[in-house]
């Protein structure tokens, strides 16, 4: 019985497909507070099969992944988009 097993074992791993590191998510957890004097940039991917993903850089050269749901996040990316609208009905 336990020959039978091991040999499952390996069969299930051999079909399985493997992940490959381009379709990992890069922020495997967020943090929903952050300093905004500390960030020194800001990165936003979309990838498939991933949320959407903020990353900022800090000032310390540490990265960290925002909540994107943060309310002093959303209101930047409400700014952001409202100076984009606004240069371009320019």
């Amino acid at each position: 019985a336990k020959v039978n097993s091991i040999a499952l074992v390996v069969i299930v791993i051999k079909l399985s497909k493997p992940i490959s590191l381009v379709e990992r998510c890069w922020c495997r957890s967020t943090v929903n507070t952050v300093p905004q004097r500390n960030i020194r940039e800001l990165k936003f991917l979309h990838t498939p099969n991933c949320p959407f993903q903020v990353i900022a850089k800090l000032k310390n050269h540490k990265e960290v992944c925002i909540n994107p749901e943060t309310k002093w996040l959303q209101q930047y990316l409400k700014n952001a988009l409202n100076k984009v609208m606004c240069a371009n009905m320019k």
